[in-house]
């Protein structure tokens, strides 16, 4: 590998310490986004009994459709809170450097999701997991940012297919952790019973030991200091601290991004609670608000980067930096991520609970429990290892674009064959899940790939936060539909030649026709293979 130059420091005497530098920078960041994978599944396996547990303890109905509306309620929460952290956090990195801002992310994501398993409310878990996602959205740019500045342009396509896998990786850790806490159910609920633990943190068959699953989420903290004494600060990060631009960015134009934040908050609450009181929103209230919500994300997430490049070209001169050209490509990048999130957020994550959904019949007349939520999960996480590794190369083989869009193809008809080839569980189930995990989630291989290479370095880590993270509020709105159009096409949906499946299998067809669109979309973006990342 070629050395990677520091500023100020003699290129002979520095190259072990600079490539040594950069292998610790990768292990830091593919470490932090394998238990940022595994603090984002966490969720899609213990979600449904902790909010069932939460519901019985506050004395609440634990009906289905009151457990599907805090379920879609506190998904739309953390991904607002991804969406929102991917900025703040975007912001810290640009301004403080890369590293330390990591570690503050991994603090934030790792306290809040442990916490959650204190939590003694279904409103306490969401907030919860609100503030957890801050520090999630934000390990990500942060990570890719680091990673991208510290290798070679060469070995950027391995680099983006390590920081998808392991990511899924980390999902694959969460399934088999539910797995062994479910296999020690028994003998853990007997010890914490022995030691006067409080009867509602003790884990049992029925609440499915959710909350020692989230406890565990303290782990990652201790990846901090690892990160703090070892892992180098990005060499081009240093650059532009040299050339005092990175004094540019300021703290008052943070509260941009909490005004923009409100935005999608809205959206959550008049998507979740269609009622107030004896008042029900008209389909015009909702509409507006949408436009209203996403207009109030939009400027206020965009503030910062506005008022930065506006200080720039005042202040330093910098006048390669052209605001209506960088928004637009935090736009474009925002639908780019947007369209995967969804089809993840909206389909292939729901196939655990729909898989359990099928053997709950079977267990209430024999008490076995048959693990499909687990199973499911384990699988397609499987199939997204591969699948971002593959993603990565093929943005390589291909081109940017045509990757994307063979991709976007490919990922609609797995997510076809999975949800309406099945109508059990069983290795069928499994294969097509593995099938589906590949193409849905390899956009995570191809995005680290893509978003660092639209933007310069002086905002690398606002620019790709914003574009990777904004397209979580468009899966917060689709995921808030996922209940609506369950029951609205209960009985399937007639398109004359074919007949669909009711229930999920209906609802994460319409949502994955994103993927449709996705494929259009692409060709408006820059091809930018074989290029070196801006400056």
């Amino acid at each position: 590998m070629k050395t990677i130059p520091t500023p100020a420091v003699n290129s002979t005497s520095a190259t072990p310490k600079t490539e040594r530098g950069a292998w610790l920078a990768l292990t830091a960041a593919l470490l932090g986004w394998l238990f940022d994978g595994a603090e984002m599944g966490v969720f899609s396996l213990v979600g449904r009994p902790a909010v069932k547990d939460l519901l019985l303890l506050s004395g609440e109905a634990a009906e289905e459709g009151v457990i599907a509306l805090w379920l879609g309620v506190i998904t739309s929460g953390f991904l607002v809170g991804a969406a929102t952290g991917g900025v703040l956090f975007g912001w810290l990195g640009d301004r403080l450097g890369r590293v330390r801002a990591m570690m503050l992310s991994v603090v934030c994501y790792a306290l809040f999701t442990s916490l959650g398993g204190l939590a003694q409310s279904p409103m306490q878990l969401g907030i919860l997991r609100f503030i957890a996602a801050l520090g999630m959205g934000g390990e990500w740019s942060l990570g890719v940012a680091l990673v991208m500045e510290a290798f070679p342009n060469r070995s950027r396509a391995f680099m983006a297919g390590l920081i998808g896998a392991a990511a899924n990786v980390g999902y694959l850790v969460v399934g088999t952790v539910g797995l062994l806490v479910n296999y020690w159910l028994r003998p853990l609920e007997s010890f914490l019973v022995d030691w006067n633990v409080p009867s509602w943190l003790v884990a049992n068959q029925e609440n499915q030991g959710w909350r020692i699953i989230m406890i565990l989420g303290i782990v990652p903290a201790l990846l901090t200091f690892f990160i703090r004494l070892f892992v180098p600060e990005s060499s081009k990060w240093k650059e532009e601290k040299i050339t005092g631009r990175t004094s540019l960015w300021s703290a008052v134009d943070l509260i941009g991004v909490l005004v923009g934040a409100l935005g999608p908050a809205l959206m959550v609450y008049v998507y979740a609670f269609p009622r107030t009181g004896s008042f029900e929103h008209s389909r015009a209230v909702v509409i507006t608000v949408t436009v209203l919500g996403f207009l109030i994300a939009i400027l206020g997430y965009l503030y910062p980067v506005t008022k930065y490049i506006q200080r720039s070209r005042e202040r330093a001169g910098l006048r390669t930096l052209s605001t209506p050209s960088v928004i637009r490509r935090m736009l474009l990048a925002a639908v780019l991520s947007g369209v995967p999130l969804l089809g993840t957020w909206g389909a292939t994550q729901q196939s655990p609970s729909w898989a359990n959904k099928m053997v709950e019949p079977q267990k209430k007349i024999d008490g076995i429990e048959r693990n499909a939520k687990e199973y499911t999960l384990i699988w397609l996480s499987a199939g997204a290892v591969v699948g971002t590794i593959l993603a990565a190369f093929m943005g390589d083989w291909f081109g940017r674009r045509k990757a994307y869009c063979i991709l976007c193809l490919l990922a609609f008809i797995s997510i076809q064959l999975l949800f309406h080839f099945n109508d059990s569980f069983g290795y069928r189930l499994l294969f097509f899940a593995f099938i589906a995990g590949t193409f849905s989630a390899s956009f995570y291989g191809w995005l680290p790939l893509y978003l660092p290479e639209l933007f310069p370095t002086c905002i690398r880590a606002t620019g790709q936060g914003f574009g990777f993270n904004f397209g979580r509020i468009i899966a917060a709105i689709g995921s808030l539909q996922l209940g609506n159009l369950v029951t609205y096409f209960g009985g399937g949906l007639d398109l004359g030649w074919v007949r669909l499946a009711g229930g999920y299998p209906t609802a994460c067809t319409l949502l994955s026709s994103i993927y449709l669109i996705g494929m259009f979309v692409i060709w408006l973006a820059p091809e930018t293979r074989g290029q070196p990342l801006p400056e």
